[in-house]
């Protein structure tokens, strides 16, 4: 196999050139003082501050239907028909009193397997509302007099798995 031939000269070029690269950002630079929607929503308190703020901005269902998705992946098989049903009336029904701000296209999907719900019947509605809670009303509450109030009375959160 021929061997590649580099001078002194040309190593240290290339040496130059990795230097004069901007070297990658670190995390914490990237990062916003406080918490992350994730933590907020493994957490008892910190959740329970979180859906009052959207009660405020009118917009609690968000969260309530994310809690929702969450809890009928736990639940038997048996009792998954009904309770798909009960999420889609509570909150994807266009007539519903909750309802969330989803495509017509994933309301009419999920609509579709209501005849046969599976775990993940409701995955791509749960991850909008995640994606919309996470660039809209997290940023807000976390610059919120309530968020504020609630982490300088907390030392270090406590987390609660669901």
């Amino acid at each position: 196999m021929p061997k590649l031939l580099f001078s002194k000269i040309r190593i240290n070029e290339f040496k130059d050139l990795n230097r004069n690269i901007k070297q990658p950002e670190t995390l914490q630079e990237h990062s916003t003082p406080g918490l992350k929607l994730a933590d907020l929503l493994i957490n008892k308190d910190y959740l329970s501050a979180f859906r009052s703020f959207l009660e405020t901005e009118f917009s609690a269902e968000n969260v309530d239907f994310w809690l929702a998705c969450r809890e009928y992946k736990k639940i038997s098989p048996v009792k998954r028909p009904y309770r798909a049903a009960e999420i889609y009336e509570e909150f994807l029904h266009p007539m519903a009193q909750k309802e969330v701000n989803i495509d017509h296209h994933i309301r009419d999907k999920i609509k579709r397997s209501l005849a046969n719900p599976d775990l993940t019947c409701f995955d791509e509605a749960e991850a909008h509302i995640y994606k919309l809670m996470e660039k809209d009303s997290c940023p807000r509450f976390l610059k919120s007099e309530a968020y504020q109030d609630l982490r300088n009375t907390r030392q270090e959160p406590k987390v609660d798995l669901l």
